[in-house]
């Protein structure tokens, strides 16, 4: 008889365990893994394809409801079953209507939970018209990912590169069906965290002393929004910013690339061994320009540099903040660079500046602003592809370590 295959998520790692030893007595049931976040099991569910995923609904960062949500869309073949010490009617209903297909109240016996199980199984089994046993097609097999790496430029802080790329991840993630990645190159001053109001409690340079770069140490330092965008958080302090390296960072992108389907890097404002690998391994490159002189003057210079590095084909402009009350049009702007924009951000004051000192992306608490159309005709481009295309272009990771001479052509054009 074929077994009903669970997935435990808890953040308790004694309750996984003491979960795990009461369904040990089911002959019917077999755990087939165990997560202790939200993020982390979004990846074993897509990976394993349980029948039924038993989801603790208070965890940090990114809690059971939402990850439920999101688990209907990545993995629409899996049940979720909901565990929690509130069995109050309104968490119940926020968990049914999330896809939730059952509801128990901790503490539970094992008679308990395993009758939820076998119900929940039993009425999808039938809901499905599935009389007979069938294998799992995706049961050990890895959803493939082509991670779209997407690298945010600026020549000069303050233009609002940090907000523009923490709030496409957002929108990106909030289709459900993306994985999202957001790195924080700035190493020094990165504040991709304080934007979506999450601790660094684990970031870059605690990263990069494991001695292991593999994507099973990373994952553990990623953070997760509630959006679902899982964030890699620059250091703390500025002097641990010399503990991350140029090569620490292409190990990263080439383990998280296959796990992730966008990849977003924040980077510092000044062209630098990280910043420049970040552009080359990036299959589009946002520079963001606003409608001021000292700005537009470097990004003329910045856009004269990535010529000489080949990369004009793969750069997009983008106006933020634009706005008639500056004394500039689009066509000004474009004659100055002497280059097509191919985004234009309006300006919409001091809603957005409230929404960034809350901590909440603008996509979010301001979702009908004018700067929020903006990101979603961004992010449109790109769910647009990904519909279409059955692959993306992309740079491959492994073209770029057999090169004979790695970021050659930068380091020529900076003589470094």
């Amino acid at each position: 008889m074929k077994k009903i295959r669970i997935l435990i998520v808890d953040d308790i790692s004694d309750t996984r365990e003491s979960i795990q030893r009461l369904l040990e007595f089911e002959p019917d049931i077999e755990v087939i893994g165990e997560a202790g976040s939200g993020s982390e099991a979004l990846l074993l569910a897509e990976d394993l394809s349980p029948d039924i995923v038993l989801m603790d609904i208070n965890m940090p960062e990114m809690d059971g409801i939402r990850t439920t949500e999101l688990l209907a869309l990545r993995a629409p073949n899996t049940s979720v079953v909901i565990m929690s010490v509130q069995g109050e009617s309104a968490y119940l209903r926020r968990a049914m209507m999330a896809g939730a297909r059952e509801y128990i109240v901790k503490p539970f016996t094992g008679d308990e939970l395993a009758s939820a199980i076998a119900k929940v199984y039993e009425l999808e089994r039938r809901k499905r018209g599935v009389l007979v046993e069938q294998p799992h097609p995706n049961a050990g097999a890895p959803h493939v990912r082509k991670g779209q790496i997407l690298s945010f430029f600026s020549t000069k802080g303050g233009v609002g590169k940090t907000t523009l790329a923490t709030n496409l991840a957002v929108e990106l993630a909030h289709s459900g069906k993306w994985r999202v990645l957001l790195m924080d190159l700035n190493l020094q001053f990165g504040d991709v965290g304080v934007f979506l109001n999450l601790v660094p409690k684990r970031n870059l340079a605690d990263l990069t002393q494991t001695g292991n770069l593999q994507f099973s140490e990373i994952q553990s330092f990623l953070l997760t929004h509630s959006s679902g965008v899982q964030v890699l958080a620059a250091p703390t302090r500025p002097e641990y910013a010399e503990l991350v390296t140029v090569e620490h960072i292409e190990q990263i992108l080439k383990e998280v690339k296959p796990h992730f389907d966008f990849i977003i890097l924040d980077n510092v404002s000044r062209f630098e061994d990280i910043s420049l690998l970040s552009l080359d391994l990036a299959e589009q490159i946002f520079l963001v320009v606003a409608m001021e002189v000292p700005a537009l003057k470097n990004t003329k210079l910045s856009l004269e540099t990535m010529s000489d590095l080949h990369y004009l084909d793969k750069v997009k402009v983008i106006l933020n903040r634009s706005s008639r009350e500056m004394g500039l049009d689009l066509s000004d702007i474009e004659k100055s660079l002497n280059f097509k924009v191919s985004f234009e951000i309006l300006s919409d004051g001091k809603t957005l500046v409230n929404a960034v000192n809350k901590g909440i992306p603008f996509v979010e608490h301001n979702a009908q602003s004018k700067a929020a159309e903006g990101i979603r005709r961004i992010a449109a481009t790109f769910l647009t592809e990904k519909s279409e295309a059955a692959t993306i272009t992309a740079i491959s990771t492994e073209h770029v370590q057999n090169r004979s001479k790695p970021l050659h052509g930068i380091r020529r054009v900076f003589g470094f």
